[in-house]
């Protein structure tokens, strides 16, 4: 069983102050982000799921995914959705060197081919030293929610009723559109956009910074 916190706690934002975990926003409005796609199938699923609720999604791309699934990646956008990088290689920040992360972040944004001022780091694992260098050009941005689609020894129900508690006006919540998150994230995504549309809620892509 995987050990994750799916509400990011006040000790987090403490450390990394810099970073984005979730909006102000007292209205009700989810900003929904996806990781680690696009996938073909998976992500497809994810787009027809959103437009059925007129919900816009901010989608964190892996560069070596977006070569791999250009045809995807060009759906994403083309369904008004806004991209993040997530490295190429979906790298750990904390088990690579500072010029291997960087030239692999810069390697994705070559991949995406337009500027995004979006970074997530894998895993949300980077070294301040990292961050530091990216905090000029990109809004870190972590999350308020981990749905922990990808634990493949949690219960689809466990998923979706977890997400829905932690889950408040301005949250950014984790999905992912990869294999490995595919039976909870297919399951939990639809009931939790059928839940909160039905209190009124609305999914918007992350807001841009204002030096973007």
């Amino acid at each position: 069983m995987s050990f994750f916190l799916h509400k990011s706690n006040c000790l987090l934002r403490t450390i990394y102050p810099d970073f984005w975990w979730k909006s102000d926003d007292s209205e009700p409005v989810i900003y929904l982000t996806f990781d680690d796609g696009p996938i073909p199938e998976v992500t497809e699923f994810v787009l027809e799921q959103l437009d059925k609720y007129a919900a816009q999604a901010t989608f964190f791309c892996i560069g070596d995914n977006v070569r791999k699934h250009r045809e995807i990646f060009y759906k994403v956008i083309e369904a008004g959705h806004y991209i993040g990088n997530h490295t190429f290689n979906h790298l750990n920040g904390w088990k690579n060197e500072d010029v291997t992360y960087l030239e692999n972040i810069q390697r994705c944004q070559q991949e995406i081919g337009f500027d995004t001022p979006f970074f997530r780091p894998p895993y949300g694992r980077i070294k301040k030293s990292q961050a530091a260098q990216l905090l000029d050009h990109y809004a870190v941005v972590m999350w308020d929610v981990l749905t922990g689609d990808f634990d493949q020894s949690m219960t689809p129900e466990t998923c979706l009723r977890k997400t829905i508690q932690y889950t408040e006006p301005g949250s950014i919540v984790v999905f992912h559109d990869s294999w490995k998150a595919w039976p909870n994230m297919r399951y939990t995504l639809p009931r939790m956009l059928s839940h909160f549309a039905e209190r009124g809620y609305l999914f918007q892509a992350l807001p841009q910074p204002v030096y973007a």
